[in-house]
């Protein structure tokens, strides 16, 4: 009986208490399997945060920073800078004080860009040509007037020859005070009225005056070479110059502004050159002595620029070589020669002959 309450004692005593088994841990440890894996056991509430704790400030190890997070600091991955000032692309950024800055997005552009020897005619930021205009147009009348220089893509006083092959649009042929017989390589048909003729050069339903065909022709062509000699007169007489003896008469490879071009000696053209401007503006180009266009090189238009508003007033020759292009009105003190296959929009007027051989002529 003693012995069994003694026994009794002894394991009241061992529920009690934790001895040292010389182990360094106590049983609970050794046996706690997320002592040695370190996983969390829910059963017993281990590893869930306290719902109750008011205490925002994450501990370290805490939150992963994602893509989109903000840092406490108000920092954001839009980087808000402290100026109010907000950034995208970089490209056109605004400011709170409402001034745009742009890199180049919205500026006005040139539409001669780099290459202009005279300067740049410019564009708004709505595609609009900003004009220089330069000097007035020369007056040449009326097109649908027989008495006006402007009706004629062709007017010569001493006469016209031509080789087979030539097209003639946009205006009449005329020669006055020479007559007819003055047109060679026309095959002309003279229309019943006797006034025009008919030519398969000339492309319908424009016609052919002579100073010999019948009445009105006579007195319309006298007035329309007083009005091309007028047109020349005004061209040279025109003041004040904006270029003197550019690049010495040698223009080719030039971009050339609206204005007005005075030469003292011949103009040569080796090279192409452009007329950059925008539809009103004008060039004048007064020339002392020849033009000289040379083969197969051309003088282009560029930015809307119009050949009804370029004027070539020579006082020498002007002489488009085989395969070369003009723009513009000629207005020459004596012959005009086109050679083989050379083309021009605009009008030819001498005041002595013209020679063509197989050219295109357009009236602008």
């Amino acid at each position: 009986m003693n012995s069994r309450i003694h026994l009794s004692l002894l394991l009241v005593a061992g529920c009690s208490g934790s001895p040292d088994l010389g182990t360094g841990s106590s049983n609970t440890q050794a046996t706690d399997p997320s002592s040695e894996t370190g996983d969390l056991d829910p059963s017993r509430g281990e590893g869930y945060p306290d719902l109750t704790s008011t205490d925002p400030t994450p501990t370290s190890g805490g939150h992963t920073a994602g893509a989109n997070d903000e840092g406490e600091a108000g920092g954001h991955s839009d980087s808000l800078s402290g100026t109010g000032q907000t950034q995208d692309s970089g490209i056109g950024a605004t400011s709170e004080t409402g001034d745009p800055t742009t890199t180049g997005d919205e500026t006005t552009t040139s539409t001669t860009g780099d290459t202009s020897t005279t300067g740049d005619t410019s564009t708004s930021t709505t595609g609009e040509c900003i004009g220089k205009f330069g000097p007035a147009p020369v007056e040449l009348g009326m097109v649908d007037d027989l008495g006006a220089a402007g009706a004629y893509v062709l007017l010569a006083k001493a006469g016209i020859t031509n080789v087979p092959g030539s097209s003639i649009a946009g205006g009449h042929v005329g020669v006055s005070p020479i007559a007819a017989t003055a047109m060679t390589g026309f095959s002309l048909v003279l229309d019943p009225s006797g006034v025009f003729s008919t030519s398969p050069a000339v492309v319908a339903p424009y016609k052919v005056y002579a100073a010999d065909y019948g009445v009105p022709s006579p007195t319309k062509l006298t007035t329309a070479v007083l009005a091309m000699q007028a047109a020349y007169t005004d061209a040279a007489g025109r003041v004040p110059t904006d270029y003197l003896d550019l690049a010495s008469g040698d223009i080719g490879g030039l971009t050339l502004e609206p204005g007005i071009y005075t030469w003292g000696s011949t103009v040569l053209i080796p090279d192409d050159v452009t007329l950059v401007g925008c539809e009103d503006d004008v060039w004048i180009f007064q020339i002392a002595n020849d033009l000289d266009v040379s083969t197969g090189k051309s003088v282009i238009l560029a930015g809307g620029a119009q050949a009804h508003n370029v004027f070539w007033q020579i006082a020498g020759q002007a002489t488009m070589h085989v395969g070369a292009h003009l723009e513009g009105v000629i207005l020459s003190k004596t012959g005009i020669t086109f050679q083989t296959n050379a083309t021009l929009t605009g009008r030819a007027l001498a005041q002595t002959a013209l020679a063509l051989d197989q050219n295109a002529i357009t009236a602008p």
